[in-house]
């Protein structure tokens, strides 16, 4: 057996960052060969991976990338075990690379497509070898839960945290006020619709019913109930639609005013929060 010398074991521990034991018997297992050792330790990492498999990962974030030159946006939502691997660096780079990756190059229509390509920070690496070195390193499962890529101009807004995270896709080439609307959209309730027409009309019916018994509580005349409802269900639109939800930092104008005094029009946004479909 090759002689495994101290500095062979921290040269393979500078290379990969895992302890100086692990990094000796990948040496010993390998004939001291550093590269034979490295696929060694990561086939052991693939290996301890299998036994993982179905732990929670409840944390982790959702990133963004948006390429207004290509004219192509992607979100991504990356999951790990614990929060403070959800903000370790890597973790982070991981994430931005994913979502790069999927806004600048080919697409993905599956999370184990995106995998296959290569990083954008790593380019010796695919996505998928990436994310496998870091758990070799940390020991966190993590899980590519969800990918959406939007061809054409766009907006977004991930928060610090890495959730919510918003994506937008416009007409129009006012990327200031698109981001703007996407984080106006990361602040309201999750099941806000775009436009009045994509309400179930079911909702908008027993809303109306609602408010017609209310009025007639009160002792409201039939002949004017139907009106006063026109103007309380504005109340009922602005809660769940986006375009008629006042500004978030201009509650004098809606959305939708906004977005058309900036010769813009929200074609179709996506939100997601950690963990929640």
């Amino acid at each position: 057996m090759a002689e495994i010398t101290a500095a062979a074991v921290m040269a393979l521990r500078q290379a990969t960052g895992l302890p100086m034991m692990e990094c000796k018997k990948a040496l010993q297992e390998t004939g001291g060969d550093q590269d034979a050792a490295v696929s060694w330790l990561r086939k052991q990492g693939i290996k301890t991976q299998e036994t993982r498999i179905g732990r929670d990962t409840n944390c982790g974030r959702i990133a963004l990338y948006i390429d207004p030159a290509k004219k192509t946006a992607a979100m991504i939502e990356l999951q790990c075990e614990s929060a403070p691997v959800a903000s370790h660096e890597e973790f982070v780079q991981l994430a931005t690379d994913l979502a790069q990756q999927l806004a600048t190059g080919p697409g993905a229509a599956t999370p184990d497509e995106l995998l296959a390509q290569k990083s954008p920070s790593k380019p010796n690496m695919t996505l998928g070898e990436q994310k496998d070195d870091l758990f070799n390193r940390i020991r966190e499962v993590f899980n590519l839960a969800r990918i959406v890529r939007v061809e054409g101009d766009a907006g977004g807004y991930a928060h610090h945290t890495g959730s919510p995270g918003v994506l937008v896709e416009v007409e129009g080439t006012k990327p200031e006020i698109a981001k703007d609307i996407a984080m106006h959209i990361a602040a309201q309730r999750p099941n806000i619709v775009l436009a009045k027409e994509d309400l179930d009309p079911s909702a908008i019916d027993k809303e109306r019913d609602i408010l017609s018994e209310a009025a007639r509580k009160e002792g409201k005349p039939e002949s004017i109930i139907a009106k006063m409802i026109e103007g309380r269900m504005k109340n009922f639109y602005a809660e769940y639609v986006l375009l008629e939800q006042p500004f978030v930092k201009d509650d004098k104008k809606t959305v939708g005013q906004l977005a058309k005094e900036a010769g813009l029009k929200v074609k179709k946004f996506v939100r997601w929060e950690l963990g929640k479909s």
